[in-house]
């Protein structure tokens, strides 16, 4: 997934101006990849505490703000999320209005709220401080949150390693480059992937410097925005996207607003199914059926070319059926989903996930056996927590009405090797139509309450241990089953 800090001079006082340059922002890094966009802080208003003093009611907003509409229906269309800083109306019982971080989905609804918990001191005499660490999930990926003068405390990113983050987004108004340098200590004490989306112009502290940018848990700087110091060319716009999959590099410029992208590939920020904290989520067996889509279902097509015996792989629990026929509904006309495979027994599972492991092993011979077993479950679930042996995962693809393939940039089971990523459901480079393929089966999949595996576009599921971490749930609805019911 690309990330991207949006470095732009706010309208003082006019939420309704910096609404609508922040829904443009959303559709233009949607364009160039990225899957979520992050504003600094107050650019709602700008960093003006005299006129948010001055009319509390007015310069304050809301969850359900009419005047954010404009961004997140920039949100939804473009299928990208976005973190917009702003001053958050009082909430209930609390004492005054919040330096907040309203997190929209991709699909424009509110992810979560993080009010902003360490103040300076004149902040203190017009807001009141947060009680709660922010945390969202998206594409895989823990995200923390913070606001500028939080991170000044190193017990606030410590907090966020701690908690399973992997990507630090921080929202500020820093007057030098020396504050914004600290962030490269900050990622490399915790070991975080660091974005910060930094103001410009003059606020109530003083001018703000810009330089906005990205660090790997290295500390290496990956990501930068020019430093403010005049008016910058253009609509004075920078956006400063930074991949969280791996660590290569790209930078490219767009000379209508200055705007420049630099993409860091950091892969290992997505939580993988090797990882511990999957096999920690509980199974409360609901001991819902396994049904076959051919029968149950012929509305939904089967792929033709799988066969197994006694037809596995066209079989999946219920409640995900049900999902996936809410879901086809939503396509848009002249669209339809394809299933290629549901239900996966045990046994075949790990032997799938035994040899793609030998498969690596000849190919990476310096590779130890953690490494290559972790690699292995970006591609092939590890047999003890794999979601396809629960009936609770299915590959799948769009195709037209007649069934016909439609452009997904890679063909389902595309390993990241054979397909130099481009199998991860946010990859950056994938021609437009591909893209928006993507992201069509993924507004109508997650609408249906399934979620994706990200280095997988075709994998998503429902009621599996994946399905509860990304969801918050306390515990998954299906446990490994065999299909004879033992």
């Amino acid at each position: 997934m690309i990330i991207a800090a949006a470095q732009f001079p706010s309208v003082p006082g006019d939420i309704e101006a910096n609404a609508t340059r922040m829904a443009a922002l959303v559709g233009e890094a949607a364009e160039r990849g990225a899957g979520l966009v992050a504003f600094s802080e107050l650019a709602l208003t700008h960093y003006d505490l005299r006129l948010i003093a001055a009319d509390p009611v007015g310069m304050t907003v809301t969850e359900d703000d009419a005047r954010l509409a404009p961004v997140r229906e920039a949100c939804r269309a473009a299928g990208i999320a976005a973190v917009v800083n702003a001053a958050g109306r009082a909430r209930e019982g609390a004492a005054g209005p919040t330096i907040s971080s309203f997190v929209l989905g991709p699909d424009g609804a509110l992810l979560t709220r993080y009010d902003k918990r360490h103040l300076s001191g004149e902040e203190r005499k017009l807001f009141t401080p947060g009680g709660a660490d922010g945390r969202f999930m998206l594409g895989g990926i823990r995200f923390a949150l913070a606001t500028c003068l939080d991170s000044s405390f190193p017990e606030v990113p410590a907090r966020a390693a701690a908690d399973g983050c992997g990507v630090y987004l921080a929202s500020a108004f820093h007057d030098s480059a020396e504050r914004v340098e600290r962030y490269a200590d900050l990622a490399r004490d915790s070991g975080l992937q660091v974005l910060l989306a930094n103001g410009t112009g003059t606020g109530s502290c003083g001018p703000a410097c810009g330089l906005s940018g990205g660090w790997l848990p290295t500390g290496e700087r990956v990501a930068a925005a020019a430093e403010w110091s005049e008016p910058v060319p253009g609509d004075g716009a920078e956006l400063v996207p930074s991949d969280v999959r791996d660590s290569a590099e790209l930078v490219l410029s767009d000379v209508r607003d200055s705007a420049e992208l630099v993409l860091s590939d950091v892969r290992d920020r997505i939580t993988l199914m090797a990882d511990p904290a999957i096999a920690a989520i509980p199974v409360k067996e609901c001991g819902e059926p396994l049904v076959d889509i051919r029968t149950a279902a012929p509305a939904l097509l089967v792929a033709k070319d799988r066969h197994d015996a006694r037809g596995d792989f066209a079989h999946l629990r219920q409640g995900v059926l049900q999902r996936l026929l809410a879901a086809q509904e939503l396509l848009p006309d002249g669209l339809r989903l394809q299933i290629v495979e549901g239900y996966r027994p045990p046994a075949l599972q790990r032997r799938y996930f035994e040899e793609y492991v030998e498969e690596l092993r000849a190919a990476f011979p310096e590779r130890q056996a953690q490494r290559l077993h972790q690699d292995a479950s970006r591609y092939v679930s590890p047999p003890e927590t794999a979601p396809h042996s629960a009936g609770g995962a299915v590959d799948l693809t769009l195709v037209t009405a007649d069934g016909d393939e439609v452009d997904m940039g890679t063909p389902v089971n595309a390993s990241p090797e054979e397909s130099d990523g481009a199998c991860y459901t946010g990859a950056p480079g994938l021609a437009p139509a591909a893209r928006i393929h993507r992201r069509v089966l993924t507004a109508a999949l997650t609408a249906a309450g399934l979620v994706n595996y990200p280095t997988e576009w075709w994998h998503w599921s429902y009621g599996d241990r994946y399905w509860a971490l990304a969801t918050g749930a306390d515990h998954a609805l299906y446990g490994p089953k065999e299909l004879d019911g033992e």
